[in-house]
């Protein structure tokens, strides 16, 4: 059921993005009286799911959930029909109309999921508003695992900057910014101090799957979760128990817990314990180097130093703009990491295999409105790169015909469009090979 779950939310998601998208191309095209051939979810390739043609246009469904797609007629695309090009333009065909006429038709789709993006954040802030954890609140710092600390970070830090910039907030997009960043600027022991970010570090962050690594280091001591078959579960550890003392060694940060743990690696350890107001005290044999099975109670102790901004519906406006364009920032940066030959990045790019994998296993309205804003932008983004096959490369080529005053020749349109299906093809295997690689290193 989980996984029938996950596939639902993805189908879902990705059709509202495409059905909106193509709107985005089809709507200016029958403004400006531009016919449309064909409306699809999804690519017909051989044969459609469904089709219906209503007046000029044949609506459908195709079998490869890869996309969708509007045939604009006059109009070198995907389909590489060129038997409409030999003849003379006709007044209803994309060819025949002015260049900012074609410019609004192509710039269509990303504009309305660059919109779209913006209208979920905003709704988003004005019913939510915004939680996070004001950095003046961390009076202790950071808790620091191995692979911030690999990052170069150490337990007890407090961020001041990254790469200049001033932080004022923990958010989901403090640790993004870490990865994208050069260095960052830390109150440690009292002083200030620039600490390169190690490439390995991030390449470690990747590679843990969306862990946390950037926490407020807290003195709520409570288990939040124990692995099952894990040492600390047969020795009878319970969610919601309270550390209070190890090896009669006083505890106040989760950060002791962890170090008491690895200091006697091999070895018993007397654990005292709080539960329900209670005393308990338990022997346990830490495992020579598998965890001991506990994982503190992140969420009740970020609770504690979060707070909610809210948003009246004018001033979530701004906000869901200025959130939208953070997305497609953070977005662009990513390639920073895609292309390091030391992160390698591209390893952990993810495709409709990877990205169904990220999917709640039960429905979350909250995942999917934000999942959907997030996704949105991003194929705003990818669709205004200048490739060929895409909305930017047609937007190439309309503004070199605007600005040099002649349109390119057929030909070109044709080879340019051979080239950057080759390129798209070519992403889609990387991406592919990833998913399908991800999966056959969990059974090796």
């Amino acid at each position: 059921m989980g996984l029938f779950t996950q596939i639902i939310m993805f189908v879902l998601i990705i059709s509202i993005l495409v059905i909106l998208h193509e709107l985005g191309h089809f709507i200016p095209a029958k403004y400006f009286k531009t016919k449309v051939e064909k409306f699809y979810l999804f690519f017909d390739v051989k044969f459609s799911l469904f089709k219906k043609k209503i007046g000029e246009t044949v609506y459908g469904i195709g079998w490869l959930p890869l996309g969708g797609y509007v045939k604009i007629a006059g109009m070198i695309d995907e389909s590489m029909d060129t038997d409409q090009m030999k003849e003379e333009p006709k007044p209803w065909e994309f060819r025949s109309k002015p260049a900012w006429q074609r410019l609004i038709i192509m710039l269509g789709g990303v504009t309305v999921n660059f919109l779209l993006a913006w209208v979920i954040y905003t709704f988003t802030f004005y019913n939510n508003g915004e939680t996070y954890i004001p950095v003046n609140k961390i009076e202790y710092g950071l808790h620091v695992d191995p692979v911030s600390e690999k990052i170069g970070l150490r337990t007890g830090d407090k961020i001041l900057e990254v790469d200049g910039k001033k932080v004022e907030k923990l958010d989901r997009y403090l640790s993004m910014d870490i990865l994208f960043g050069d260095e960052i600027k830390v109150l440690r022991d009292g002083e200030e101090k620039l600490v390169a970010l190690s490439d390995e570090g991030k390449k470690a962050a990747l590679e843990s799957r969306g862990r946390q690594f950037i926490v407020p280091r807290h003195t709520s001591l409570v288990i939040g979760y124990v692995l099952d078959s894990s040492n600390a579960k047969n020795a009878g550890i319970e969610v919601g128990d309270k550390f209070e003392r190890i090896n009669n060694q006083k505890l106040k940060f989760w950060d002791e817990v962890v170090s008491q743990i690895d200091n006697n690696r091999g070895d018993s350890i007397n654990i005292e314990l709080t539960r329900d107001g209670k005393p308990l005290s338990l022997n346990i044999q830490v495992p020579d180097s598998l965890p001991l099975g506990i994982i503190p109670n992140n969420t009740l102790a970020q609770q504690e130093l979060s707070i909610t901004k809210e948003f009246g519906f004018f001033s979530a406006i701004p906000r869901g703009f200025m959130e939208t364009i953070n997305v497609l920032v953070r977005q662009v940066k990513q390639f920073k990491l895609i292309f390091n030959p030391i992160i390698k990045g591209y390893k952990q790019v993810k495709g409709p295999i990877g990205i169904v994998e990220m999917m709640p296993t039960s429905w979350d309205w909250g995942f999917f409105w934000g999942f959907m804003a997030m996704f949105s932008v991003w194929l705003a983004f990818i669709n205004v790169l200048p490739i060929p096959a895409l909305d930017g490369g047609h937007v190439m080529f309309l503004l070199y015909e605007m600005f040099s005053g002649r349109p390119p020749s057929q030909k070109v349109l044709e080879r340019g469009q051979i080239v950057g299906f080759v390129i798209l093809m070519g992403l889609m295997l990387v991406v592919f090979g990833n998913d399908i690689w991800n999966i056959i290193k969990r059974f090796i």
